[in-house]
């Protein structure tokens, strides 16, 4: 299974519903990065992603977005392709 890293801060409804998705997909570990303890993450993430929201997903390589992206990503059957990718 791809390594799951999402940028998200303390008390955001939309992390943890993306992260309720994704152990239902059978994801074990994700890597979270807080972005409201460490600023300088925070750059880092807008840097990567161009955008300022969380959370900020990333399966292995693939930015896959917020969660709104994740819902439709599986909705459309290629969140589970994704996290099995050899």
């Amino acid at each position: 299974m791809q390594p799951v890293k999402m940028y998200t801060t303390a008390v955001c409804p939309y992390c943890m519903q993306a992260k309720q998705i994704l152990k239902s997909k059978g994801v074990a570990q994700i890597e979270e990065v807080r972005i409201d303890t460490d600023p300088a993450q925070r750059a880092a993430m807008m840097e990567l992603t161009g955008r300022r929201t969380v959370p900020q997903i990333f399966i292995g390589q693939t930015h896959v977005g917020g969660c709104d992206d994740l819902i439709a990503l599986d909705a459309r059957q290629g969140l589970l392709p994704l996290l099995n990718a050899a």
